[in-house]
């Protein structure tokens, strides 16, 4: 596959920002006056921004791997300038020249992009998977986690039945104290799934009309995670994977790339991309669809106290790369391969009605029940907004049926930005259906992505 380097938008770069201050600073320096000999090619940005220094500063950007380099003294990543160039950039302004050839790569840029691309072409040529430098080891190591989790599990569904034995009405008044001394409990027992489920628990009391129903369906999904772990040697295979990575135990990602009948290559279009908080963790969320079989893909990637994710794919772009699943009832989260090609533009995908992905959500429902949530991408919907008089809320109706699915809202100008680029009219979207409905991501308009 083959096309041109994709251009980001201008909040795309601004994701990348480590902090609010970055972001801003970055910004103001967006401006062709400090740059001088700035350039675009062979997969990469450079410039130099004159500073307070005698020298410039001298920044290049790897646009394939999304590698930032720079000579100021900030330790943020990516510092102001690389952040600056590259909305230079994105915004198409004349001061970074468009098309340069390898020739005109400067010495020190030439010099950090070689030496990158050599070593991330080592990294793809090195044997993935390779057995521990001491198996018997590493097998005692894994039986004393299996032991902890064991103990944490048991504890945990010991706090669940006293929860219910006093009553959930007293959960109101327990406050965030006990729940995130219990989701610690599971964090000494290695098992941060449950430690993660037990702080969303903390949540639902207090929350609104019903929530001792939810904090009841809640509770029971939670305990029968825990008894499908500690049953875990009677179950399927598959469920039985299920139900270790959502307690916390994930396979190592480099031993699934090193599986050729599990790895998978293929044209893979970016549908949606979204930070959220973690702890201390920025974790980038991004949605794949793989061209012509329509499998989805979930990548994610981590970003510590002070930096943004490393991984960026511009939504509305597709590449060529290898990935390998996690295993599970309906695999879903995986781990991309190195060697990547650079995104290119990509059409609209192809989408499906909504029975259609309310049925697909059903299904991997029945193998995870669990999961959150199952991507779709809708084709020919139209947003509708509230009867006049109805409880109803938005709905997402198919313009060839008589189906629909409740809308929710990633934020309240989503909803309107939903309804002004339909106009009435029907149009794709990529989302995800849960079981508050469907929550809009990314929407075509006359072939381009819009992020909601």
């Amino acid at each position: 596959m083959t096309g041109q380097q994709v251009r980001w938008t201008a909040e795309q770069v601004l994701a990348l920002a480590p902090d609010a201050a970055s972001r801003k600073a970055g910004g103001k320096l967006a401006t062709p006056g400090p740059w001088s000999r700035a350039a675009q090619g062979e997969g990469a940005l450079w410039g130099l921004c004159r500073g307070s220094g005698s020298k410039p500063y001298q920044t290049v950007v790897d646009l394939v791997g999304a590698g930032y380099k720079c000579s100021c003294p900030s330790r943020k990543f990516p510092c102001k300038h690389a952040l600056a160039l590259l909305l230079l950039w994105a915004e198409k302004d004349p001061v970074v020249a468009d098309g340069a050839g390898p020739e005109s790569v400067p010495d020190w840029a030439e010099k950090w992009l070689s030496g990158r691309r050599e070593r991330a072409e080592a990294k793809a040529a090195r044997p993935a998977g390779e057995a521990p430098a001491d198996p018997e080891a590493a097998r005692r190591r894994a039986e004393r986690r299996a032991q902890r989790i064991t103990a944490g599990a048991e504890e945990l569904e010991q706090r669940l039945a006293d929860l219910l034995r006093t009553g959930l009405a007293g959960a109101e008044h327990l406050g965030y104290a006990e729940w995130d001394e219990t989701a610690a409990r599971m964090v000494d027992a290695q098992a941060p799934g449950l430690a993660t489920r037990v702080r969303e628990l903390a949540s639902i009391p207090g929350s609104g009309p019903g929530w001792p129903g939810r904090l009841l369906a809640d509770c029971a999904l939670l305990r029968l995670l825990t008894q499908g772990y500690l049953r875990r040697d009677q179950l399927p295979q598959e469920l039985a994977a299920t139900v270790r990575a959502q307690v916390g135990l994930s396979t190592d990602a480099a031993t699934l790339l090193a599986d050729e009948n599990a790895r998978l290559a293929g044209d893979w279009l970016v549908l949606g991309q979204r930070d959220s908080q973690e702890g201390r963790l920025t974790v980038r969320r991004v949605w794949l669809m793989e061209k012509g079989s329509g499998r989805f893909a979930l990548v994610l990637s981590f970003g510590a106290a002070g930096q943004a994710p490393e991984l960026v794919l511009p939504v509305g772009t597709v590449f060529e790369a290898s990935l390998a699943y996690y295993p599970g009832g309906s695999p879903l989260r995986a781990v991309l391969g190195e060697g990547r090609s650079a995104p290119v533009p990509a059409s609209a995908p192809e989408g499906v009605g909504v029975e259609a992905a309310l049925t697909r959500y059903g299904e991997a429902l029945r193998s995870d029940p669990w999961i959150e949530a199952w991507p779709a991408v809708l084709h020919d919907v139209v947003p509708l907004p509230p009867q006049e008089g109805a409880a109803d809320g938005w709905r997402l109706a198919d313009s060839a049926s008589d189906a629909a699915v409740p809308l929710s809202f990633p934020s309240e100008s989503a909803r309107w930005q939903l309804a002004a680029i339909s106009g009435g009219t029907p149009i794709t979207v990529f989302g995800e259906c849960g079981h508050g409905g469907f929550l809009p991501q990314t929407v075509w308009s006359d072939g381009e992505a819009i992020t909601l």
